[in-house]
């Protein structure tokens, strides 16, 4: 079991991936800008507790923020003394509303890199869940999607892996940090091929891989 803190966690997303986490075993803190909607929402999926965000963060083994873009920097900041040594597992995509389906990225290359930019030197960071529908995740189905898992640290992105295990998800390791340009990106195409074609939450997912990775 590990201590999870789910930062932002009133959203569709996070309360979505929290709500997993507790049904995987795990002890979880529902994290908001205020006190009383987190302990609210912690209180519907049954989180261990709820508090505003720097607290949901600290003292955990891990760290997950689900914030929109326009959040990112803020949000980052405000949990930045509080993460220690945990690793920190960004899903951020940046979007730019109205925009969704144009492919926007910063100019640092991805919004993982921008995240990787507010933390400590030495954080652990992992970029990950950027092309799941919350509006699927929060219910008891199985999603017929996979979850890129971006990393430099392979410790860490393979306990990332291991907890989409958890919530009965196929995590994939995706490599290296930087490559979380690609699924960043891929999210506003799914939201394109959600309205073109009129899927309820189009997802993607990788064949022909039949055993773990031979190279980190």
């Amino acid at each position: 079991m590990a201590r999870i803190g789910v930062v932002g966690g009133t959203g569709a997303l996070g309360k979505a991936i929290a709500r997993r986490l507790v049904k995987g075993g795990h002890e979880v803190t529902i994290g908001s800008r205020s006190s009383e909607g987190a302990l609210t929402a912690a209180a519907e999926i049954g989180a261990a507790h709820g508090a505003v965000n720097a607290a949901a963060a600290a003292d955990k083994d891990v760290v997950i923020v689900t914030v929109p873009y326009s959040a990112h920097a803020g949000t980052f900041a405000q949990i930045k003394d509080a993460v220690g040594s945990a690793i920190v597992v960004d899903t951020t995509v940046p979007l730019a509303p109205p925009k969704v389906m144009r492919v926007q990225l910063p100019t640092a290359g991805s919004a993982a890199i921008e995240a990787l930019g507010y933390l400590a030197e030495d954080a652990r960071l992992v970029s990950a869940f950027h092309s799941v529908a919350a509006h699927k995740l929060i219910e008891d189905i199985k999603i017929d999607c996979d979850v890129l898992v971006f990393s430099d640290d392979v410790e860490a992105r393979n306990v990332v892996v291991g907890l989409c295990g958890d919530m009965d998800l196929r995590g994939l390791s995706g490599g290296a940090l930087v490559n979380s340009a690609a699924a960043e990106a891929l999210t506003s195409i799914l939201i394109y091929m959600n309205k073109t074609y009129g899927a309820d939450g189009a997802g993607i997912r990788f064949t022909g891989l039949t055993k773990a990775p031979a190279i980190p």
